[in-house]
């Protein structure tokens, strides 16, 4: 557990190096702190059904509380589209934000203007203001700074917690980090702290898996994968386009045949920058895609005319397994296989368990995100024992594919 604590200790504060704060550097007492949330979550009937984005943010809030300040919440909720819409208040969460924070939360019938101005101005200490989504006005995704102003008017510390949305350049997620003191709130720190021990500055060996359906949608991500790994795992349906690449008959499997030259060009490119590609050796193949279709064990260049590949084969997964012992860091970002569907999890879940078991031995970082990503490692069980998952979906991927996140680029001014 050596290096979950190493991310941990990063992760509240201590020994930060890159360019943001945290709240640990600011003062709180007696200020009013406007935090960028992300509590999107599913609603059935006014009733929050899963309220995992509420409680990961429970660290900030109780942080600032327990320091004296008083936590302005701003958010989004839905694509409104600019109007107000009823369905997509955030009032409907202040019963689960009330549950979660374990305080009063009092709520603003709008994020600017009088009404936002009058309830922060009648927040008592100890109370949480929730702000109506910011999305009712068209201004939010403009960046307006206008708009921006009008949130400031209110607050004395920006804090950013919402790591999700920071690839946005949004009039909450940027141009207000630019009007206040401003610092990264903790599950944002977290987020932050373990992509930069997975990216920034990692300890080598240090492998990526990427799986999912095409290489189309992933370019990016490879083209800076490559010049930063020692390994790179390909898996799933874009493995398949890889092996077409290098000449291989993968018959009716999921495979971009108009990408093999770009695939080809990425192996090329690895192999010039000295990072090893992993491809399958092996494979699992069916002639239909459903649950627990008759399979069968082939090597990876013996695919039936009339099958698809739908997992990578036990040589594969052994071989998957030996690279992680031999690593210190691990990125992982999409399925082996059809992880849907038994038997085809079973890559996915062998090489996780690997990962979980050598994370928890303290031999490894692990980090994993992705939409999938989080479903495939829950399914394993492994998810609990790797160092960090991100949930932040779109803005992992940005920040894996080494592009600039304009929430975060506005802390570090």
């Amino acid at each position: 557990m050596q290096e979950k604590n190493r991310l941990s200790t990063v992760a509240t504060g201590e020994g930060n190096t890159m360019g943001w704060k945290s709240l640990d550097d600011m003062e709180l007492n007696g200020k009013r702190v406007m935090v960028r949330v992300d509590i999107n979550v599913p609603v059935a009937d006014g009733v929050v059904t899963d309220d995992t984005r509420i409680q990961r943010i429970v660290p900030t809030i109780r942080d600032i509380l327990a320091a004296g300040g008083k936590p302005i919440l701003l958010a989004h909720f839905g694509r409104p589209g600019g109007e107000r819409r009823q369905n997509l208040s955030l009032r409907q969460l202040v019963p689960a934000l009330e549950s979660a924070f374990g305080t009063k939360v009092r709520f603003g019938d709008d994020c600017v203007g009088y009404e936002a101005e009058t309830a922060a101005a009648n927040q008592s200490a100890g109370e949480v203001l929730l702000l109506e989504n910011t999305r009712f006005h068209a201004e939010e995704t403009q960046n307006s700074l206008n708009l921006a102003k009008g949130m400031a008017k209110m607050g004395d510390v920006y804090c950013n917690d919402a790591f999700s949305a920071a690839h946005r350049a949004h009039a909450s997620t940027e141009a207000l980090a630019r009007l206040l003191p401003a610092c990264a709130g903790r599950l944002m720190q977290q987020e932050l702290s373990a992509l930069d021990s997975a990216l920034g500055a990692p300890k080598r060996p240090v492998t990526a898996v990427v799986g999912g359906a095409k290489v189309s949608t992933k370019l990016d991500l490879l083209g800076n994968l490559i010049e930063k790994v020692d390994n790179l795992v390909i898996g799933g349906g874009m493995a398949n386009t890889f092996l077409v690449a290098k000449g291989l008959d993968v018959g009716k499997s999921l495979a971009e045949h108009g990408m093999t030259e770009t695939a080809a060009d990425i192996l090329a490119r690895a192999d010039s920058a000295g990072c090893r590609i992993v491809l399958p050796v092996d494979i699992v193949t069916a002639k239909e895609f459903e649950a627990n279709a008759p399979h069968q064990v082939l090597a990876a260049d013996q695919c039936p005319a009339d099958s698809m590949i739908l997992d990578a084969g036990p040589e594969s997964v052994a071989m998957i397994c030996e690279i992680f012992e031999q690593s210190q860091t691990l990125i992982w970002n999409g399925p082996l296989g059809a992880f849907e569907l038994t038997p085809f999890d079973a890559a996915t879940n062998a090489a996780a368990l690997k990962a979980a078991e050598l994370t928890r031995a303290g031999k490894l970082i692990s980090v994993a995100g992705g939409g999938d990503t989080v479903a495939a490692l829950n399914a394993s069980g492994a998810a609990s024992d790797f160092s960090y998952i991100s949930t932040a979906g779109g803005a992992f991927l940005e920040w894996m594919e080494g592009k600039t996140l304009p929430g975060v680029a506005a802390l570090e001014q």
